[in-house]
C-alpha cells in the first residue's frame, strides 16, 4: 500500500455494495463462525476445490484472512430481510495476471434457486467492470454442475473451450454487454 491506500490494481477495498435484497461487502474476522456455518456442506465444499471437508472454524479464519490481499477478496452475501441479516452465500474475485479477474461463487442450501447469485454476482460484477474496464472477466466451472452453468451463461459468460487449471474445469468468459440475464 502506498501512504495507507491500497494500490489501484486491488481488490483489498472493494467497496460494499447493496441490492434491492441483499448486502455484500468483505468477510471480516467476526465473520467467521456464520462462514463454517454456511460452507460446511458437502454441496459447497465437493464443488469448490480449494475448501477442505469438513470447513472447520479454523479454515474459516484462513479463508477470510487469506481473501482480504490485494490479489483475492471474498465477500459476504448476507440477506437484507427483516430481522437479524444472514450470510447466505459468498462470492470472490482474484486478479489473475495483467489482464484478467477470475469471479466463484457459492450459496447456502436454504437460499439456493432464488435469484440471490444472480443478483450478488450482478453487483459485483458491475463493480469490476467499472473499477477493472481493461481486465476481462472469468469463470471456472464444471460443465456437469447445471446451477453454476446456467448461472454463468444467464450473466453472460461464454464457454472458451479451453480447460480451467482446475481438474474438470471449463474457462468461461464474460461476453462484452453481458450480464442483462
Amino acid at each position: 500500500m502506498l501512504f495507507g491506500r491500497a494500490p489501484r490494481d486491488s481488490l483489498a477495498d472493494l467497496p460494499p455494495l447493496a441490492t434491492a435484497r441483499l448486502s455484500i461487502r468483505g468477510l471480516a474476522p467476526g465473520d467467521a463462525d456464520a462462514l463454517r456455518r454456511l460452507t460446511d456442506d458437502p454441496a459447497i465444499t465437493g464443488a469448490v476445490d480449494f475448501l477442505p471437508a469438513p470447513f472447520t472454524l479454523q479454515d474459516a479464519h484462513d479463508l477470510i484472512r487469506g481473501g482480504a490481499r490485494a490479489q483475492d477478496r471474498f465477500l459476504g452475501i448476507w440477506t437484507r430481510e427483516a430481522g437479524a441479516p444472514a450470510l447466505v452465500g459468498v462470492v470472490g474475485a482474484h486478479l489473475r495476471g495483467p489482464g484478467t479477474i477470475e469471479i466463484g461463487t457459492w450459496i447456502g442450501g436454504a437460499a439456493r434457486g432464488r435469484g440471490l447469485a444472480f443478483e450478488a454476482v450482478s453487483a459485483l460484477l458491475a463493480l469490476l467492470a467499472r473499477r477493472f474496464p481493461a481486465r476481462a472477466v472469468v469463470a471456472e466451472c464444471r460443465p456437469g454442475n447445471v446451477a453454476s452453468w446456467g448461472l454463468l451463461r444467464k450473466l453472460g459468460f461464454r464457454d472458451t473451450g479451453e480447460d480451467g487449471h482446475r481438474p474438470g474445469r471449463r474457462v468461461l468468459r464474460l461476453e462484452a454487454g453481458g450480464g442483462q440475464g
